[in-house]
């Protein structure tokens, strides 16, 4: 028998390091509003976190913003193409700097309009001349770290993190292997869901195939599941199908493309999924952001070549978001209400020998990552 790798409470079973034989993580750590204030330090102020696609700043002066917890950030793209990545405050009185997407010759504060360069830089700050003392140098913008991956920008926090690059080998070819034509590719929509459940309850939903005979007609319709297989990899899961069940699915019609697949999913911790579907040249991003401990935001970015969807890809887009996301939100949101209740605390893994497509070896994966994270190991 495997040794239990988290602190166990009074009435909890083990969560052992062998998906075989091990049961879930307790309830607890799905709306335990302390658990919720540790995830912020120890998981999203520490991880590399998907913040846009380069195509949204592919010009001098061109940003995008995203919000991590309470942190706002910013990436611009300088005049000599390099990324940059700040902390979305005035070093004057503390003024959210930019909003959304857009271009702009020099960050200037809507406040009292001091003005930074690309770099961070403060090149104009009104009547500093007359202040005793006043250092321009003292008042750059406070770095955060970026990295530009297959096309998807990525911030961190954390100033001594290892590059991202260097924490995920062999996902960009994975992914070019499914989607070869990825420098084709530039941002074409975001989808924005709201979902009363816990960040955690939509991976966990995404990284196990268990369900989808029972709740996705649509979706094993299109794909042949006897091929459907999850393969763990460092910090990182890949959830691929080897071929279409049909091209007539009910889920949306297609030609293949130069390559043949049925699906390709990964998930890259902490909160992030990246999905193509087969036929015309694709790639989105799904985004779990939590908002409160049984609250989760979710983006869904869409990147097709030139940014411009064909009726294919429009069809498949329509029904990730009319059909497929409203069934797995359903799913989350009543496991939610499952997981507080007194009759429940934990279950246990359906794992089998052959790693099939019904195995939920991602899922422990993905749970011995947060409990890791959060210093539960024994």
């Amino acid at each position: 028998m495997s040794v239990p790798i988290i602190r166990l409470g009074e009435n909890d079973f083990p969560f052992t390091s062998d998906a075989a034989e091990s049961f879930t993580l307790p309830s607890k750590f799905y709306f335990g509003a302390d658990i919720f204030e540790r995830e912020k330090d120890a998981i999203f102020y520490k991880c590399w976190l998907y913040a846009g696609h380069a195509s949204q700043v592919s010009r001098p002066g061109s940003y995008l913003t995203t919000r991590i917890h309470d942190q706002n950030v910013f990436v611009i793209r300088n005049a000599s193409g390099r990324l940059n990545g700040f902390y979305n405050v005035c070093q004057h009185r503390g003024h959210e700097l930019v909003n959304g997407t857009g271009r702009t010759n020099i960050i200037t504060c809507p406040y009292h309009a001091w003005a930074y360069d690309f770099d961070g830089n403060l090149r104009r700050a009104r009547n500093a001349e007359n202040v005793k003392g006043f250092a321009a140098r003292e008042f750059s913008l406070k770095r955060v770290r970026v990295e530009e991956f297959c096309g998807m920008v990525f911030v961190n926090l954390d100033s001594d993190a290892v590059p991202f690059s260097e924490q995920v080998p062999g996902l960009e070819e994975d992914i070019r292997r499914y989607s070869p034509e990825l420098e084709k590719l530039e941002f074409a929509q975001r989808d924005a869901y709201s979902v009363a459940a816990n960040w955690k309850v939509l991976i966990d939903n995404f990284l196990e195939c268990y369900h989808c005979e029972t709740a996705h007609k649509d979706f094993v319709n299109l794909v042949d599941m006897k091929s459907y297989r999850s393969k763990i990899c460092g910090i990182y899961s890949r959830h691929c199908s080897g071929k279409a069940r049909t091209t007539e699915s009910t889920a949306y019609k297609f030609e293949q493309g130069d390559v043949e697949f049925g699906y390709a999913g990964w998930f890259v911790w902490p909160n992030l999924t990246i999905w193509a579907y087969p036929g015309d040249p694709n790639i989105s991003t799904l985004q779990m952001i939590p908002e409160e401990a049984e609250r989760t935001i979710e983006y869904q970015d869409w990147f097709v070549p030139g940014g411009k969807p064909t009726r294919q890809l429009r069809d498949a887009m329509d029904y990730q978001r009319s059909i497929l996301q409203p069934e797995d939100i359903s799913l989350c949101e009543k496991v939610q209400k499952g997981l507080k209740s007194k009759g429940y605390n934990q279950g246990r893994f359906i794992v089998d020998s052959d790693r099939s497509e019904l195995s939920e070896h991602a899922v422990h994966h993905f749970q011995h990552l947060v409990a890791r994270a959060l210093g539960e190991e024994c």
